[in-house]
């Protein structure tokens, strides 16, 4: 069997560090010279591509566990970025750049930030196919870990292309003047965010499948630690949707809006919200009785999502204020202030 090629470093770190900058740099300069929104999205999920098939092709003669990881992450950037160039040529603009795409620095941070979420989400199939890792004899593929990784990719990897296409199509079909609306087919019946899930899990599962050679005894010394190390790639992306970009950016400010603007559509809009989980599938008849504290811990709908209109909307936000006014100015209890819902 031929041996890994050693470039930079005995973990391919530098050489896919290097390659995404220049590759998210190349598209950087493409999209704010000509203002293209269309090629960002794409410029990420295929770069992942990039780097699977590269440390691939550097590990000179893979096993089936490198090709099924690199694979795996493969067909998810390439299935992300299709979807995502999909939506883009049909609206045509991608608003997140509006206060951005004329600004030099502020639009180079967003795509200083894609090169980080490409390079960190890598890091199970990079430093598996490195040659710090395949220096040692490799377990065979087909452990228990393994079937378990392959069965929850391909769950996450269902649940989120089928999540993102019913949203879109939901969207194509519904009234453009209707503001209150809002998505719960499908599987949004039994979970708000089912596209966000299944690329959590999927991620999970990529790792679980790329730390079986130190899971089971085969890798020792630094590249154990690697190894386990590259948990950071699936905790940074589940970081990145729950705290970042996805869950905070949709949640509280899309029922404010829908509160705002929704008009007869807010109680429905409620009563989805208390029976719905935010994130893992869980049917809403049961969901909706369980109690809070089990809402904010085991299914993690943490308070920075919950939305109260007498705190949150501008027209109860300005009424809650005169209200602690009119105390202030009466003396009265303010004991009640602060409750959480």
């Amino acid at each position: 069997m031929a041996n890994p090629i050693h470039v930079l470093d005995d973990y391919y770190l530098a050489i896919t560090l290097l390659i995404t900058i220049a590759y998210q740099l190349f598209f950087f300069s493409i999209a704010f010279s000509l203002k293209f929104d269309k090629l960002t999205d794409l410029a990420g999920g295929s770069n992942f591509v990039l780097l699977a098939i590269l440390t691939l092709a550097l590990s000179s003669t893979p096993n089936a566990r490198q090709i099924v990881v690199s694979i795996f992450i493969m067909a998810w950037g390439l299935r992300l970025s299709a979807f995502l160039l999909f939506r883009i040529l049909k609206t045509g603009t991608d608003a997140r750049f509006d206060d951005k795409r004329d600004k030099f620095f502020p639009f180079l941070g967003f795509w200083v930030f894609q090169m980080l979420w490409v390079w960190i989400v890598s890091l199970p199939v990079t430093v598996l196919n490195s040659p710090a890792v395949q220096q040692y004899p490799q377990p065979a593929f087909g452990t228990g870990r393994d079937i378990a990784g392959v069965i929850i990719f391909v769950i996450g990897l269902v649940m989120e292309a089928v999540g993102d296409m019913q949203r879109y199509w939901w969207r194509a079909a519904r009234p453009k003047d209707d503001q209150g609306a809002f998505c719960h087919v499908g599987l949004f019946k039994v979970s708000r965010h089912p596209n966000y899930f299944g690329e959590i899990i999927l991620q999970f599962a990529i790792f679980m499948i790329a730390v079986s050679p130190g899971a089971d005894g085969y890798v020792g010394g630094q590249a154990f630690k690697a190894l386990y190390a590259t948990i950071l790639g699936p905790i940074f992306l589940t970081v990145l949707l729950m705290f970042v970009s996805g869950l905070p950016l949709s949640e509280r400010p899309g029922a404010k809006k829908r509160y705002e603007n929704g008009g007869s559509s807010w109680p429905a809009y409620e009563r989805y919200l208390k029976r719905t989980s935010i994130l893992m599938p869980f049917p809403p008849q049961i969901y909706e009785h369980l109690p809070v504290f089990i809402k904010r811990t085991v299914f993690l709908e943490f308070p920075i999502y919950v939305f109260d209109p007498s705190k949150h909307s501008d027209g109860g936000r300005a009424s809650h204020e005169a209200g602690d006014e009119g105390r202030r100015a009466g003396g009265g209890d303010h004991s009640a202030d602060g409750l959480f819902p």
